[in-house]
């Protein structure tokens, strides 16, 4: 599924639901965009949940531990995200206009909160030296089986120079995947290939992916995109930072 950027009248924007739309992600994911001195309650009686600053400046108040957290834009700040178990309440304060992304999903276990701040992102380059580097990019896991070994989620964000691709070459994975692309000016554009079929990307666009459906992503010339990606571990299957890829392209990571 593609979905097209909207956000409602509360300045909400709903990119998947458990219960409702693509559902099929096992996933809550919404991004909020808060104006200064709002608040945001976050807390799930049988999910946990992870609130990715985006841009802007907020308190965040959990465990009676208060945090203040800001970032320029996602394009120039490395990220900062609390994650936090069922059964546990976070505020979200705004204490400038904001933007944040709360990704959430059923999981039985409980954990102690983490706060991963911009000094503990790592940016790994990916495919730098291949295809005269038109697919080379730079990958941030915020966490995920091996560091998160108790959640049912990963987290992350890519970095894609202008022109360029990722996700390449297409591939695919059992477990289900959601793509939420910003853009930093509004006529920037790109690509989204779900299977064979091709999606045009703006600024707040959202791609999510079932299980065996490849997927491969190229933003235009002139535009950096940047990309949080989010996979939903499946019951006794967790993405163990494998992928499957399509075979028709495999001859391409062959060295000469």
């Amino acid at each position: 599924m593609f979905i097209t950027p909207k956000f409602d009248k509360n300045g909400c924007q709903r990119l998947a639901s458990i219960n409702g739309r693509n559902k099929e992600m096992l996933m809550d994911i919404t991004v909020h965009r808060l104006k200064q001195g709002e608040e945001l309650v976050v807390s799930e009686k049988d999910m946990e949940s992870a609130i990715l600053l985006l841009q802007g400046s907020l308190e965040l108040e959990y465990d009676q531990n208060v945090y203040r957290v800001q970032r320029k834009d996602m394009f120039q700040d490395l990220p900062t995200c609390l994650h936090i178990s069922k059964n546990t309440a976070a505020m979200v304060i705004a204490l400038e206009d904001s933007e944040v992304l709360i990704q959430s999903t059923q999981n039985d276990r409980e954990f102690k909160s983490r706060l991963y701040l911009p000094s503990q992102a790592k940016k790994v380059t990916s495919c730098e030296g291949l295809w005269e580097d038109t697919a080379k990019r730079e990958v941030i896991t915020i966490f995920d089986y091996y560091n998160a070994p108790y959640s049912n989620m990963v987290l992350g964000e890519i970095f894609v120079p202008q022109g360029r691709w990722f996700s390449y070459i297409p591939h695919h994975h059992p477990q289900p995947e959601v793509y939420y692309y910003r853009l930093q000016r509004e006529e920037g554009f790109g690509v989204c290939f779900i299977d064979d079929k091709p999606y045009t990307i703006k600024d707040g666009s959202c791609a999510s992916f079932l299980g065996g459906q490849t997927h491969a992503q190229v933003t235009a010339p002139g535009y950096p995109m940047y990309c949080c990606w989010m996979i939903r571990h499946l019951e006794n299957n967790p993405w163990k930072r494998t992928r499957i890829d399509d075979e028709r392209y495999t001859h391409l990571l062959k060295k000469e």
